[in-house]
């Protein structure tokens, strides 16, 4: 006699389809033990698509806001990308700063942090993973907003 096979989890293929539309990502693949499901989508492009080249124009960065009036500007992202205290996502999800909503962060810029100590949580497929600190230092820079969506590598806090 065959043994009946399990039925897919129905649940997790949306979260998972949830996550590709929340993240703009094509695809994503996940297994467990026996089981692998593998999301993904195609992108169509409706309208025609032309591009157009220009000279490079100077732009001024935005100031941050939590930097206050006559800060220096906050740091990019992209220029802290491989600075050596740079804490980088280690999965794809939704960043907070704070473990619940309405309640203080975990960190803020100038904070003297410890080893292990939480930064921040990314919630991935319902899941809430606490981001440690590395090493024990200053923070520098936090580079997500609450509630932002995070790709994988993405540099989120520097701490030297």
């Amino acid at each position: 006699m065959a043994a009946a096979k399990k039925p897919f989890d129905t649940e997790m293929i949306r979260e998972l389809a949830l996550l590709l539309a929340e993240t703009d990502l094509t695809e994503i693949e996940v297994s467990q033990g026996d089981l692998r499901i593998r999301v993904a989508r195609t992108v169509t492009i409706s309208a025609p698509v032309s591009v157009q080249t220009t000279a490079p124009v100077a732009v001024a960065a935005p100031i941050d806001a939590r930097l206050g009036p006559g800060a220096p500007h906050a740091p990019q992202a992209t220029d802290l990308a491989n600075h050596p205290g740079v804490v980088k996502s280690p999965m794809v999800g939704t960043a907070y700063r704070a473990p619940e909503p309405g309640s203080a962060v975990f960190i803020e810029v100038g904070d003297k942090v410890r080893e292990g100590q939480t930064l921040l949580i990314i919630e991935a497929m319902k899941t809430m993973n606490q981001i440690p600190a590395p090493r024990a230092g200053t923070v520098t820079a936090i580079l997500v907003d609450d509630a932002q969506p995070v790709e994988y590598g993405e540099p989120l806090v520097v701490i030297e």
